[in-house]
């Protein structure tokens, strides 16, 4: 496993209180880096803080498709320190349905969690990464922004929506020491599985090369890549880890 030097650096992690996010936390602080969490679950949230126990661990109970939640907790950490990292990691998946019969509050709902959220996110953020001229910035799409699923039109919209901003997000920055990249997994066995029918996982599981779901590990890894002070020159990009699936 590649060792990565976090020390001196502050990460906030969206979507931390379980699955790729927390993984992301717990590597982040095993190479120095004093993290936050944020997910909208609290019971999640300590849950994870009490299997961390690490005092460079600490959460905010954080609803990321309200940008007034978010600008007041951003002011709040900024106060004591900068933050040099941001993981857009918070997302859902929602029902697996034909458009034409989607729940209109669902679509909406997933939409709002997966790329507004992201905006709000980057939005409160950055001027902050301006201010001290660094950044990382690691937004997590999805190989379905790229290819889209079959009854999943609402995650598939946004996710790619999320890789669209990442794209225009990294040339507004480019001339600053600030890297904006996106990330587009297969699935993985994590909770977000649960959300899907058994039918949808057996055909996400069907189209990738390597036939087998994404292990966690393996995509903390690129992810600490990104936000690490290594990748100076990569930016506005998405970086593909779908075992083979995507075509471009």
């Amino acid at each position: 496993m590649n060792e990565f030097d976090f020390k001196d650096r502050t990460a906030v992690i969206t979507g931390g209180g379980q699955g790729f996010g927390l993984d992301i936390a717990k590597r982040f602080l095993d190479s120095g880096a004093k993290v936050i969490i944020w997910d909208i679950d609290e019971k999640l949230l300590k849950s994870a803080a009490d299997e961390v126990n690490n005092d460079n661990l600490s959460y905010d109970v954080v609803d990321v498709s309200n940008y007034k939640q978010i600008e007041k907790t951003v002011s709040n950490i900024t106060s004591k320190s900068n933050i040099d990292i941001l993981i857009n990691n918070a997302g859902i998946t929602g029902p697996t349905a034909p458009l034409w019969e989607y729940d209109i509050e669902m679509w909406n709902k997933i939409v709002q969690i997966n790329l507004v959220g992201t905006f709000n996110c980057c939005r409160a953020i950055v001027p902050n990464m301006i201010k001290n001229d660094y950044g990382r910035i690691v937004n997590v799409a999805s190989v379905a922004g790229k290819d889209g699923n079959a009854n999943a039109s609402a995650y598939s919209s946004g996710k790619a929506g999320a890789i669209g901003l990442t794209k225009s997000l990294g040339k507004e920055l480019a001339d600053k020491n600030i890297a904006v990249n996106a990330v587009t997994p297969a699935g993985a066995k994590t909770r977000i599985l649960d959300q899907m029918s058994k039918e949808h996982v057996q055909r996400m599981l069907s189209k990738v090369p390597r036939g087998r779901f994404l292990e966690i590990h393996e995509f903390t890894s690129l992810v600490c890549w990104l936000s690490s002070e290594e990748n100076s020159f990569s930016t506005a990009a998405v970086f593909d880890i779908s075992g083979g699936r995507s075509t471009y």
